[in-house]
């Protein structure tokens, strides 16, 4: 193969990344058609866990009945989360105790019978909490003793809180210095588990906090590889450079890979597993492309310890895979490969909504990922030549089909620290030998634990998670263990009902403006090429009165970055130009506002869809003329596509029809919205596009006409969009524009009887 697999890669990843759900599921489930044989072994195995699980004494420190007491879709669940956040955060104790008055004294702790400490202290401090300071609350009636619990209590709770909140973080936390983490790893019971320390953050910011990360790193390595326990680190590349994504690619193979290959150098020495963490979907081509470096850097051979995550929960899972395969068969070595099933769902789906984007990254339904982690299962052990599995999971469904299929291969189970080691210990039991696992294991101050700790919580309080399900004695065994596969082959459509495509977000009424997928590589490089050659003919912005373009003076236009680079020309109004334009405008704004604003929304609609059409050549103006980066273009350009849409929708739902308003009987009272006359719409620079559209688009939907004046920056930008809105289909008449000197047409604005 070439040097550089990625390359070979770049299509299919390209094509997986959006792919529709009904188009991809199918075929995830054709590749576990031969798990069907195994289905009735793996129902009775999973059911023999799930009651030796339900068999054991519940510990005292068991996350899994806090979940249960707290779920995170009642009250109690939401206080939590934001009493962590507080606590973990805040630094001054005036601040701590205004936030737990404000977010604890309204909430209701329901007590517990259960003989769990862990859960009772919780339950005790949040209760002790929520009772003074709804007494505090009281306007009456509390009296001298309830102000004496008052001044005693603020310092009495935080301390009961913090001391609570510190109790969950010891759960998810082995300790808070790598020396710490081991020692607390030595009293481990079960001798036949290993761990993967982690270093506890959520990436760095700063080339100073890279450096601290790096060190940290770099010191859990020497301590682990010192300790020979068969232990390993996770490494997350975020923490090791403040600009690890898609724009800085050159930052990446350069400094970051200098980075994480020193680490790596570090623990090849100590024959010392790594595994580099995975992250959010727009990082995986970068991270593929740092780990074929890697796996290629000559002094990192014959190491059979350089490992990888991959996420089951995105669409790209099953290539990801067969990529890797691919770059250990090329490369001669067995990659450490770890299937988890995801950790950032819920910012994927918001993320891609917010962007845009034309469908999701990763599945939308947890049946659809359960089939997708099966699939890649079966794929990683299709190839121990390649591979060493690493199956991360704390399902018993999942685990049990695992054992099914896993033969006499090399393998291991993977929890993380805190959660699942009943699990496996049931596991273990029902098989009568101990099941090989590793346990994920968190070290750093509990200051750094929030975010860590939220997605577990989100990933396991939820009362779809078998975590939380477990716990729960009231759910049927029968239920927990339902077949993934057969569930989502009989599903006759795999997105979720109630997760709604980015572009249909807002419902009927209008829809989402489009946002290009910069991350990905090959739809990247066709935008910018589409925007160069837009760039090849110098741009003309010369003023529209009436639809004509007018003559003048040619001014020639400057690209702000480069003064040396023209980008056009442009031409200024005069003020008898502006003048005749407000004459016009004002006898065709009557008729506009007659034709209703179904008919006016119908039109800005087809504005914003020509606008997404000609997205390339309006982002480049914003680029050249405007000075902007590209991300920073198309917010802009996307900022402008949903005021016309907004604008038309609300055009059609506020000025079509009367609204009927209530009066005495006998009389029928209306009340119609109607155009006021001839708008003049100022645009500043910052946002040439943007704004200049919304205060347009906000007046045209309205029954008005208008004449739009654009920055004197900026008059390009504007000039395009200008062309395509009477393309959609504005008249010419009620629609003007007119650049230009503000002070030499100010006046004329100001003084006009049509405004």
């Amino acid at each position: 193969m070439t040097a550089s697999l990625i390359s070979q890669f770049l299509p299919v990843l390209s094509e997986r990344y959006l792919v529709d759900e009904n188009i991809l599921v199918p075929e995830l489930l054709a590749r576990c058609d031969t798990l069907q044989p195994h289905q009735a072994a793996a129902e009775r195995l999973a059911t023999q866990i799930v009651e030796g699980i339900r068999a054991q004494k519940p510990r005292s420190m068991d996350i899994n009945q806090l979940l249960v007491a707290y779920q995170l879709t009642s009250e109690e669940g939401i206080a939590l989360m934001c009493v962590a956040e507080a606590l973990l955060r805040i630094p001054d104790t005036q601040t701590r105790n205004a936030l737990i008055r404000d977010k604890m004294s309204v909430t209701e702790w329901e007590a517990s019978s259960a003989a769990n400490p862990f859960q009772n202290f919780s339950t005790w401090a949040l209760n002790l909490t929520g009772n003074v300071l709804h007494l505090q609350n009281k306007d009456s009636g509390w009296g001298v003793f309830g102000k004496l619990i008052a001044r005693l209590g603020q310092p009495v709770i935080r301390t009961a809180l913090e001391q609570a909140m510190r109790l969950m973080g010891n759960q998810f936390v082995l300790g808070e210095t790598i020396d710490e983490a081991i020692a607390n790893r030595r009293k481990h019971p079960y001798p036949h588990a290993t761990a993967s320390y982690d270093m506890l953050g959520e990436g760095a910011r700063t080339i100073n906090d890279a450096a601290r990360y790096f060190q940290a790193y770099e010191t859990a390595i020497h301590a682990v590889g010192k300790a020979k326990m068969g232990d390993s680190i996770s490494i997350k590349l975020s923490a090791l450079h403040p600009r690890y994504e898609w724009r800085k690619p050159d930052r990446i193979r350069h400094e970051l890979f200098h980075s994480v290959f020193k680490l790596c150098a570090i623990a090849k020495a100590y024959d010392l597993m790594v595994t580099i963490d995975a992250e959010e979907m727009d990082r995986l081509v970068p991270s593929l492309e740092l780990f074929e470096m890697l796996a290629r850097t000559p002094e990192l051979s014959g190491w059979n310890g350089l490992g990888l995550a991959v996420q089951a929960y995105g669409k790209r899972c099953t290539q990801a895979l067969e990529f890797v395969i691919a770059l250990a068969r090329d490369t001669r070595r067995i990659i450490p490969t770890r299937l988890v099933k995801g950790a950032y769902w819920d910012s994927e789906i918001k993320r891609a909504q917010v962007e845009g984007h034309e469908n999701y990254p990763v599945f939308t339904r947890k049946s659809t990922t359960d089939v997708s982690y099966l699939a890649g299962a079966q794929l990683m052990l299709s190839a121990p030549d390649a591979i060493y599995p690493q199956f991360a999971t704390h399902n018993a469904m999942t685990a049990a089909m695992i054992m099914q299929i896993v033969g006499d291969k090399k393998y291991e189970f993977q929890r993380l620290h805190g959660m699942g080691d009943n699990l496996y210990e049931s596991l273990s039991a029902v098989l009568g030998r101990p099941v090989p696992y590793r346990i994920y294991a968190p070290v750093g101050p509990h200051h750094d634990l929030l975010a860590y700790l939220v997605r577990r919580l989100l990933e396991n309080g939820a009362n779809s998670s078998f975590v939380y399900q477990i716990a729960d004695k009231n759910i049927p065994v029968k239920k927990m263990l339902d077949n993934p596969v057969q569930f989502t082959a009989n599903l006759s459509d795999k997105l979720h009902p109630k997760i709604s495509l980015p572009p249909d977000i807002f419902g009927a009424e209008r829809k989402n403006s489009f946002g290009p997928l910069l991350p990905e590589p090959m739809m990247r490089d066709k935008l910018i090429k589409d925007i160069q050659k837009f760039l090849l003919q110098p741009y003309e912005a010369a003023p529209i009165i009436d639809g004509k373009s007018l003559t003048g003076v040619r001014q020639t236009k400057y690209d702000p970055s480069d003064n040396r680079r023209a980008l056009g020309t442009s031409i200024d109004c005069t003020t008898d130009d502006v003048a005749r334009a407000m004459e016009v405008a004002h006898h065709t704004q009557h008729e506009w506002d007659k034709m209703g604003g179904a008919a006016r929304g119908k039109i800005l609609a087809r504005a914003a869809d020509l606008f997404e059409f000609h997205m390339p050549q309006l982002v480049a103006l914003i680029v050249r003329e405007g000075g902007r980066t590209l991300q920073s273009a198309i917010n802009d350009f996307r900022e402008a596509v949903d005021f016309l849409r907004y604008y038309g929708a609300q055009a059609a739902r506020e000025f079509e029809t009367p609204v009927r308003l209530p009066g005495p009987t006998g009389e029928q009272n209306e009340l119609w919205l109607r155009g006021r006359g001839v708008f003049v719409c100022i645009a500043p620079w910052n946002f040439p596009l943007a704004i200049f559209t919304g205060q347009a688009t906000a007046a045209l939907a309205a029954g008005n006409s208008v004449i739009a004046k654009p920055a004197g920056q900026t008059p390009m930008v504007a000039h395009y969009a200008v062309k395509l809105l009477h393309q959609a289909g504005v008249p010419t008449g009620v629609l003007h524009f007119t650049p230009g000197s503000g002070s030499a047409l100010g006046k004329v604005f100001v003084e006009s009887k049509y405004t």
